[in-house]
């Protein structure tokens, strides 16, 4: 990259980036918005709550159908269409009359998320070829900022401002990036026409089933553990706080130290040892959990704040490695818009599992442990993985 480059590359990665922060808003927000919508809709909770279905099962869905179908010289105008729905389909929500139009409109936010995100990494890998790793991570490291400080700051101007007005915030956050890449991205190289039968091919590639498997493992064992942290850390053996929400804070600022610290790491590491690194760190830090919470509950935000550092941080190493493992066959995208997908998966399946060991009433401390369980099996394949690469 000359040096006249990489002031544009840069500014166009923190544009990207901030699309993630609205993108990393929009995703979890709809669930702090669910009682004000259910009163604004006169809909039951349960069916309120399906907008955040709707949007989670577009998003890892939908988006990979959308990415494997749009043609390779249209990368550019792919990302900004991408951004442009998700604007587009945020301000509709916030206007929507009704719930099935409020549905609908969530799905399409999803859609436009997804596709976006993915071709986001993959613009940002190729505008930055020298410092590829630390170019993801500034884009991780907006979706988690969007998570951790966008939400409430959402749910604080909805409260004042009703619950429309948080979803007009993540459009207009949405708006700046779009014109802000209009302007400053310029044109991607366009990858070689591939019919949509080749492009499966990809699912026959064994390291990128590899990858993709320990993402999904590492999103069972991380978020599925997210969903029932409250349960655990309330239960009367591990402390019986009253309020969660410190120790979320905690998880949340962690994952944002993470998602922006790899980045140096993951231009100096290679990718599938830093992934196995992280792997047994998360694996580690799950087992700590009730360990500690059975000493102090306070003594869990190490283990806490560590689990939601690599927990973010591990899809830089991964995003990096499924593009340079595809690069050369033009899908790299289509690989990360599936990564993303297994994440949403891995997430749904950790949620049933952990809420499986729930119903059959088995101790509190079965939950950290199963989750770590799974960890621990995602950091033997990537062992998998780093023996394949030194062949």
């Amino acid at each position: 990259m000359s040096e006249t480059a990489a002031p544009s590359a840069t500014s166009t990665v923190y544009l990207i980036a901030l699309g993630a922060f609205a993108l990393g808003m929009a995703s979890y927000v709809t669930a702090g918005l669910i009682p004000m919508i259910e009163t604004a809709f006169a809909v039951p909770v349960a069916v309120a709550a399906q907008l955040v279905t709707a949007f989670t099962l577009a998003y890892g869905l939908g988006s990979p159908v959308c990415v494997a179908l749009l043609p390779g010289h249209l990368q550019r105008a792919g990302l900004l269409a991408a951004l442009a729905v998700f604007v587009l389909a945020n301000a509709a929500s916030a206007l929507a009359t009704s719930f099935s139009w409020l549905l609908l409109f969530r799905v399409l936010a999803g859609i436009g998320s997804g596709v976006y995100l993915a071709m986001g990494i993959a613009a940002a890998a190729t505008l930055s070829v020298s410092g590829r790793g630390k170019a993801i991570a500034v884009i991780m490291g907006g979706m988690a900022s969007g998570t951790v400080l966008g939400v409430p700051l959402g749910l604080l101007v909805a409260e004042r401002l009703g619950w429309a007005s948080a979803l007009w915030l993540v459009a207009l956050l949405g708006l700046i990036a779009l014109l802000g890449l209009a302007w400053r991205l310029p044109e991607l190289p366009a990858t070689a026409a591939i019919p949509l039968r080749r492009k499966l091919l990809l699912l026959a590639d064994g390291h990128v089933i590899l990858i993709l498997l320990v993402s999904l493992l590492a999103a069972i064992a991380s978020l599925g553990m997210y969903t029932f942290l409250a349960p655990l850390l309330t239960a009367p053996e591990y402390g019986g706080i009253g309020s969660i929400t410190p120790y979320l804070w905690v998880w949340g600022i962690g994952g944002v130290a993470g998602s922006f610290l790899i980045g140096s790491l993951a231009d100096r590491i290679r990718g599938p040892v830093l992934t196995f690194a992280i792997m047994l760190t998360l694996t580690l830090a799950l087992l700590a959990l009730p360990l500690t919470a059975g000493w102090h509950v306070w003594l869990t935000m190490v283990p806490i704040a560590l689990w939601g550092a690599v927990g973010w941080a591990l899809q830089v190493p991964q995003n990096n490695e499924l593009i340079r493992a595809r690069e050369k066959q033009g899908d790299g995208n289509l690989a990360v818009a599936l990564n993303e997908s297994a994440l949403y998966l891995g997430s749904a399946i950790g949620a049933a599992g952990g809420g499986l060991l729930l119903v059959l009433n088995l101790p509190m401390w079965t939950l950290a442990i199963a989750a770590a369980a799974v960890g621990a099996i995602g950091a033997l394949l990537q062992i998998l993985n780093l023996r394949r690469r030194a062949l």
